[in-house]
């Protein structure tokens, strides 16, 4: 005779494989929103910017369900340990491919604000290099969070300072534009805001990734790194 508690088990873990699905499956939309919003940028796609800005209500709609099956499966399943771990941590991860997604967003929208103004290949080259880092850094935090790998969410948070290095570097060549020609200030305005939502996609990919490092170790990484500073200053 069949033993119900097989059927249970097997339902929870298929609800724990689900809510990995669709973490995954957001992260892929989201991948996609910065990939097509950078390209809206650099060739003026207003076709693509608005298509953009369109496809995040799915990305909204990805979260809101990945929120209510983690509540759910935390009140009727009651998770331990590691399990407990990956609704936790699947909330915090989802909430922050909601923020990428809005940054991914807010630059399409600023794209189409470069209509019939010419922006230099220097530009170009920068926000494209910059575009094509953070996208690395999602795919990374992500892939270390499916396979729970804590050292590939360390090269994750370790690689965010090439990030800020390059938002530095357009910032300061931005700034000489407009010092040079205000002229220039409105289309360097626009530049530095999508500069900036860039730099904070690296940000919420570092957060993915400390996600990562807790659901693999149950510790959380900022812990880790100031536990190992102080018994440096011991030694």
């Amino acid at each position: 005779m069949p033993n119900p508690n097989d059927h249970i088990v097997t339902s929870y873990e298929d609800e724990l494989t689900e809510l990995a699905r669709s973490i995954s499956e957001m992260g892929g939309l989201v991948e996609k929103a910065i990939s097509n919003a950078t390209e809206a940028l650099i060739r003026s796609d207003a076709e693509l910017a608005m298509a953009t800005v369109a496809a995040d209500k799915k990305v909204d709609a990805m979260q809101a369900h990945i929120d209510e099956m983690a509540v759910s499966i935390i009140a009727r399943r009651q998770p331990m340990a590691q399990d407990l771990r990956l609704v936790i941590a699947s909330i915090h991860v989802a909430n922050d491919l909601e923020r990428i997604g809005d940054m991914a967003k807010s630059t399409a929208r600023r794209s189409t604000q470069f209509e019939g103004i010419g922006m230099s290949v220097q530009f170009k080259n920068g926000l494209r290099h910059m575009g094509e880092l953070v996208q690395r850094q999602v795919k990374l935090a992500l892939d270390a969070f499916a396979a729970r790998d804590k050292d590939m969410a360390v090269d994750v948070v370790e690689r965010d300072t090439d990030v800020d290095a390059l938002y530095v570097s357009l910032f300061r060549e931005l700034l000489t534009y407009m010092m040079e020609d205000p002229r220039n200030i409105t289309m360097c305005t626009h530049l530095l805001f999508c500069g900036k939502n860039l730099e904070r996609v690296g940000d919420h990919s570092t957060n993915i990734a400390e996600q990562a490092y807790f659901l693999a170790t149950g510790k959380m990484l900022t812990a880790e790194a100031e536990d190992f500073t102080r018994e440096q200053i011991k030694g």
